[in-house]
């Protein structure tokens, strides 16, 4: 993410600051989505669904703004760049993974992460299918490590809920900034 707002400064800073916007308000949602779902084992709606309308116009905007300042499109850019595509798709594949896991097995994750996993999907989405993977694994890969932290500490055993919403904003932070845009 740092890598495309470096590259959105030089190309277009009307889509740098909607981006950046878009980051600002992904820090303060997850600082409190974390500390409600550690907290409640909830990750409230009324959070959680502004967050889709935010986080995609803010995004939305800065695909749309950056399309149209570049001076000179690529044909590939034109037929197969639609503004924003990257955005809507990696929101509603991360839904309905999470969806899917929900169906399979509904004490294993709650609707809250479902819900939640849309809001990811997109900002994942707005940088690109690697993000998306790269985020969705992390976050099973971080909640993984965390409840053998908790077995092997004795804190809990195989049927102890844990949060999954802090590891899932982290697995999506981490990807965001670790990865290159």
């Amino acid at each position: 993410m740092i890598r495309r707002l470096s590259d959105l400064w030089d190309a277009s800073p009307p889509a740098f600051w909607l981006v950046a916007a878009a980051c600002l308000y992904f820090l303060v949602m997850a600082v409190r989505l974390t500390v409600i779902d550690v907290r409640s084992h909830l990750l409230p709606n009324r959070i959680v669904f502004p967050s889709y309308a935010v986080a995609g116009v803010l995004l939305l905007s800065a695909c749309l703004v950056a399309f149209l300042s570049d001076p000179r499109p690529t044909l590939a850019a034109v037929l197969f760049g639609v503004p924003g595509l990257g955005v809507v798709a990696g929101g509603a594949v991360v839904w309905v993974f999470y969806f899917v896991l929900r169906l399979i097995h509904p004490p294993g994750m709650g609707f809250g992460d479902v819900k939640l996993a849309g809001v990811l999907g997109l900002y994942l989405g707005y940088l690109g299918w690697t993000h998306v993977f790269a985020g969705t694994f992390a976050a099973f890969l971080l909640g993984g490590l965390w409840s053998l932290v908790v077995l092997m500490a004795k804190r809990g055993t195989l049927s102890s809920a844990i949060p999954f919403g802090p590891f899932m904003l982290a697995g999506a932070a981490a990807a965001m900034v670790l990865l290159p845009a």
